[in-house]
C-alpha cells in the first residue's frame, strides 16, 4: 500500500463538554504539524495533579480535528490511517462515527476509513484523547498525537500493512532468509495473482528474487510462506549494521496491483548458559542502558532526527544495546537503531493487573493486552536491532500463581507471533515479595519503610549497608524469581547482582541480564557480566536523562532537597549518563572505561563549594562532580578530585607538580581518589600500565573573557536543527560552572524548543528563555520550509551569537 505521512494540516484545543449539542470546533483551536506533545504547553507548577511523576505536568482532554478531501476514486480502493502513538485513551471518529479507539499511549493501531468516507466530499477526521485523569504515568508522558500518522491507499486486494515478515532461518556462506506474506482480498470473485519477492543491497543491487502464483477468493486473508537463498550474505550486528530492502509486487496478469518495501537484516540469535548470547554465532555482552521515550526539550514529540542523534551519541559513548522502559518502542527510534547498530529489548508495560498509578494502563491491560502485544511485536518484526521482548517491568503479581500464569500467556502469545527472538521479565526481587517483605525484615532482625512506593523502599535500603543484597538475596525472593522465570527465555534482574552467583549454582540453564541496575554499581556488575557466562549484560538506569520522577538522581547537602524529595521545581530525573541536551555527564565516561572503549582517563572534580559537607545520595547516584577546573574564589581551598582510569596507576599533575601515582583500573573500581587545592591552572592525569603510557587527560582554569559559541548539526532527516550552545573563554575552554541568562529571537515561521539539563529549570523548553546549565544550553529548530534559511538571534545579558540554520 502506498504509505504517506499525514502530519500537516490538524488544528487542536484542549477541554470538552462531553454533552455538548453541537459536534464543532473550538474558537481558540490552533494549527499544529504532527508529531505534537500538548503536555508541554502548560507550564509545570507545584500542585499538579500528577506531581513529579510527569515533571509537575498536567494531562487534560486534547482535540484534534483534520479534513480531507476523499476522492472518488477511493471507493475502489482500501483507505486506512495508521497512528504510531497517541497518550492515551484516544478514539478515533469520522464524520462523527467511532472508527477506532486504544486506551495505551504507546500501541500504533490501525484505522480502516472505507465504510465511513463520504466519496467525492471533504471528511472529518477527528481524535478526542482524555489524559485528564491524573496521575496515569510513573514518567514523563507527554500528551496528544505525540508520533506520526500515515495515510494508508492500496487496491481492494492488497498486501497487509504490516503484514511482509522476514525472518533468518540459517547463515553461514549462504543465507536462508523465510519470507511470509500476508494478503487481503476485500474485492469479489477470485482472483489469479503473482507474488515477486526481491531481497536488494543496500545499494538497490538485486542479491534474490523469488516468485509464486496463487489465487485467493472473496473476503479471504491468505498467508504465503517461502524460502529465499541469499548468496555471499552481509550480516547484521551493531559493528555491521548492513540492511537489505524487501521489496514485494503482487500482480494479476501483467497489471501491479500493491507493493510493498521492508527493511530488514540478516542476523541469526542463539541462547544459552554456557555461551551466553550470540548474534551471527559470535558471543556478546550487552553494555546496555535504559531509556525513557521523551526526547528531552522536545517533550514526549517524536522525530526520527532526535531519535537518531540519541542513538549515535549513545553508542558512541560505549553502549551497544538500549531497553525501552517501559513499553513498547517507536517505530523512529527502532529505525534509528537499524541503522547505526545498536540491540534493543522492546517492552510491554510496567504494569499487569495491578496499577502503580491510579488511572494508568492497569486499567486496560486485562482486556487489551493481547492487542498490544500484537501490535509491538507486529512492529518490530523486520527490526533487525530488535532481540528481545520483556513482557513486564517491576510486576508485583508476577510471582504469584496467577501472576506466573499471566506471564506465561503473554511469552506463549509472543513467541506464537515471533518465534525467533527471546522473552524476560524485568523483575524487582523486592517488589515481587511485597507482601512477604515484613517477613523477610523480621528475619534480618531489621526494619524498613513500608508505607511509600518500591523506589523510596529501596532508597531507604541503600542507607543500611548491606541489607538491601541479603532482602534480595533471600529465599522468599527466589521463590518468586522461579516462579515468573518458569515461562521465559531469560531472567531479567532489577537491581539483584547479589543473586547471579547463587542462581548461576541453583539454576545451571539459566541466563540472566542485569534488565535494570544501578549506575554507580558498573564496576562491579561488569566484572560479573564477564566472569559469567551465563550473565549477558547490564542495563543502567539511565543512559540519556529524563523528563519526570524529578530529583531521583539529583544530589544534596545539607538543607538542600535531592532524591525523591526533590519538590518542585524540580522536573527531570538527573539520573541519566547524558542529559536531556544530549552532553555526556562524568559517570558516561567512567563506564566507557569501565566497558574498556576508552583507554584515556577521565577528571571530574567534587565541588569545591561542598567541601567536607555530607552528601545525600540515592542509589542512582555516584558523586556531585563537573569535568572542570574553573572555580573562582575558592583558591587554596581543599578539593578532591576523582579521576576515572584503566590500566594499573593514574598520576596527577596540578601545575606540573606530581600529586602522585595511585592505584586504578579493575583493582581500584577504575575510580581513584586525590586530595589537593585548588590552585587556577592545569591539572592532568595520566594513566598507566606498567610502564606504558595509555593516555592523558588535561583540565584547565578558563578566562575571565566569555564567548558565547553555537555549534550547529542537522538532523538525519532534515527535519530538526540541533544548536548546541556553550559558555566558553577566547581559547575554547568550556565555563561549567556559570549560568546565564539566554534569548532566542526569530522573524521567521519557524517552531523551535530551548532549554538546558538544569533539572530545576524555570523556564518551559517552548519558550524563547533558558539559562544555560554548567554552561551549556541547547535550541532545536523545526522548519516549516527545510530548504528556507532561518535566521536566529541568541542573546545573553552582553552577548549576541547570529545563527543560520
Amino acid at each position: 500500500m502506498k504509505k504517506t505521512k499525514f502530519n500537516e494540516g490538524w488544528k487542536y484545543w484542549t477541554g470538552s463538554d462531553a454533552f455538548a449539542l453541537v459536534w464543532g470546533i473550538a474558537g481558540d483551536a490552533r494549527e499544529v504539524t504532527l508529531p505534537h506533545d500538548i503536555m508541554q504547553e502548560k507550564p509545570a507548577y507545584a500542585e499538579s495533579k500528577n506531581g513529579g511523576n510527569t515533571g509537575f505536568r498536567d494531562g487534560d482532554i486534547y482535540n484534534y480535528v483534520k479534513f480531507f478531501f476523499a476522492d472518488p476514486s477511493m471507493e475502489q480502493e482500501t483507505v486506512m490511517l495508521k497512528f504510531d502513538g497517541i497518550y492515551m485513551n484516544s478514539m478515533v471518529y469520522i464524520n462523527g462515527a467511532l472508527a477506532a479507539k486504544c486506551p495505551y499511549g504507546y500501541s500504533g493501531f490501525y484505522v480502516p476509513l472505507n465504510s465511513y468516507l463520504k466519496y467525492g466530499q471533504e471528511n472529518e477526521i477527528r481524535v478526542i484523547v482524555r489524559n485528564g485523569a491524573m496521575p496515569n504515568s510513573r514518567w514523563y508522558s507527554g500528551g496528544g498525537i505525540y508520533q506520526d500518522v500515515w495515510l494508508l491507499r492500496g487496491p481492494m486486494t492488497y498486501l497487509a500493512p504490516e503484514g511482509v515478515q522476514a525472518v533468518t532461518e540459517s547463515l553461514d556462506e549462504i543465507a536462508v532468509v523465510k519470507v511470509q506474506t500476508t494478503i487481503w482480498n476485500r474485492s469479489t470473485g477470485t482472483h489469479r495473482l503473482r507474488l515477486i519477492t526481491e531481497i536488494l543491497e543496500k545499494d538497490g543491487q538485486l542479491a534474490a528474487v523469488q516468485e509464486v502464483p496463487l489465487t485467493v477468493f472473496e473476503g479471504e486473508k491468505r498467508k504465503m510462506t517461502g524460502r529465499i537463498v541469499v548468496k555471499n550474505p552481509m550480516p547484521w550486528s551493531v559493528d555491521t549494521p548492513y540492511l537489505y530492502q524487501m521489496r514485494s509486487r503482487l500482480y494479476e496478469g501483467e497489471e501491479l496491483l500493491d507493493e510493498n518495501v521492508e527493511t530488514f537484516g540478516i542476523r541469526t540469535l542463539a541462547l544459552d548458559a554456557v555461551h551466553g548470547l550470540r548474534v551471527n554465532g559470535k558471543s556478546v555482552k550487552l553494555k546496555g542502558a535504559c531509556i525513557h521515550h521523551d526526547s528531552g526539550i522536545l517533550g514526549a514529540a517524536t522525530f526520527l532526527d532526535a531519535e537518531y542523534r540519541r542513538i549515535d551519541r549513545m553508542k558512541k559513548a560505549g553502549f551497544n544495546a538500549i531497553r525501552m522502559a517501559h513499553h513498547p518502542a517507536a517505530p523512529a527510534l527502532l529505525k534509528a537503531c537499524d541503522e547505526l547498530g545498536m540491540y534493543v529489548m522492546d517492552e510491554v508495560s510496567d504494569m499487569w493487573t495491578r496499577s502503580k498509578t491510579d488511572y494508568d494502563y492497569g486499567m486496560f491491560f486485562f482486556e487489551w493486552w493481547e492487542k498490544d502485544v500484537e501490535a509491538m511485536v507486529r512492529k518490530d518484526f523486520n527490526h533487525p536491532s530488535v532481540i528481545m521482548y520483556s513482557v513486564g517491568n517491576e510486576i508485583p503479581e508476577i510471582g504469584t500463581d496467577h501472576g506466573a500464569k499471566l506471564c506465561h500467556e503473554i511469552c506463549e502469545k509472543i513467541k506464537e507471533l515471533d518465534p525467533i527472538r527471546y522473552t524476560l521479565a524485568s523483575i524487582n526481587g523486592v517488589f515481587a515479595s511485597g507482601d512477604k517483605i515484613p517477613q523477610i525484615l523480621d528475619d534480618l532482625k531489621t526494619s524498613g519503610k513500608l508505607d511509600g512506593n518500591v523506589n523510596d523502599f529501596m532508597t531507604f535500603m541503600a542507607t543500611q549497608e548491606g541489607k538491601l543484597d541479603k532482602i534480595v538475596t533471600n529465599k522468599i525472593v527466589g521463590e518468586r524469581i522461579d516462579m515468573a522465570c518458569a515461562n521465559t527465555d531469560i531472567a531479567g534482574y532489577n537491581y539483584m547482582t547479589a543473586r547471579y552467583e547463587m542462581d548461576g549454582k541453583e539454576h545451571p540453564d539459566r541466563v540472566i541480564v542485569g534488565s535494570e541496575t544501578n549506575p554507580p554499581d558498573i564496576a562491579d556488575n561488569w566484572e560479573y557480566v564477564k566472569r559469567l557466562s551465563y550473565v549477558i549484560g547490564d542495563f543502567t538506569w539511565t543512559g540519556w536523562d529524563y523528563i519526570g520522577e524529578a530529583g531521583i538522581g539529583i544530589p544534596a547537602y545539607p538543607q538542600e532537597e535531592g532524591g525523591f524529595q526533590a519538590g518542585f521545581p524540580c522536573q527531570l530525573a538527573y539520573c541519566g549518563d547524558i542529559d536531556i541536551t544530549g552532553f555526556r555527564r562524568p559517570l558516561s565516561y567512567f563506564r566507557e572505561i569501565v566497558f574498556g572503549e576508552r583507554k584515556v582517563p577521565y577528571i571530574a572534580v567534587q565541588n569545591p563549594e561542598k567541601y567536607g559537607q555530607p552528601l545525600f545520595k540515592t542509589p542512582w547516584v555516584m558523586s556531585d562532580t563537573l569535568s572542570s577546573w574553573t572555580y573562582p574564589g575558592m583558591e587554596k581551598k581543599p578539593v578532591i578530585v576523582e579521576v576515572y582510569a584503566p590500566g594499573d596507576q593514574v598520576e596527577l599533575f596540578l601545575n606540573g607538580t606530581s600529586l602522585g601515582k595511585k592505584a586504578s583500573g579493575s583493582k581500584a573500581g577504575f575510580r581513584t581518589l586525590f586530595e589537593t587545592v585548588y590552585e587556577p591552572g592545569t591539572l592532568e592525569a595520566v594513566a598507566y600500565e606498567g610502564e606504558k603510557e595509555l593516555g592523558r587527560m588535561v583540565l584547565q582554569t578558563a578566562g575571565n573573557e566569555e564567548i558565547l559559541e553555537a555549534d550547529i548539526q542537522n538532523g538525519k532527516a532534515g527535519e530538526l536543527v540541533f544548536v548546541e550552545i556553550s559558555n566558553r573563554d577566547k581559547n575554547g575552554i568550556a565555563i561549567e560552572n556559570h549560568e546565564c541568562n539566554l534569548t532566542c529571537e526569530t522573524s521567521d515561521d519557524v517552531k523551535f524548543w530551548f532549554g538546558s539539563g538544569n533539572p530545576k529549570t524555570k523556564y518551559p523548553y517552548i519558550t524563547n528563555e533558558t539559562s544555560t546549565w554548567h554552561g551549556r544550553a541547547l535550541l532545536v529548530v523545526r522548519k516549516t520550509k527545510k530548504d528556507d534559511p532561518v535566521n536566529l538571534k541568541v542573546r545573553s545579558e552582553n552577548k549576541t551569537l547570529e545563527i543560520t540554520v
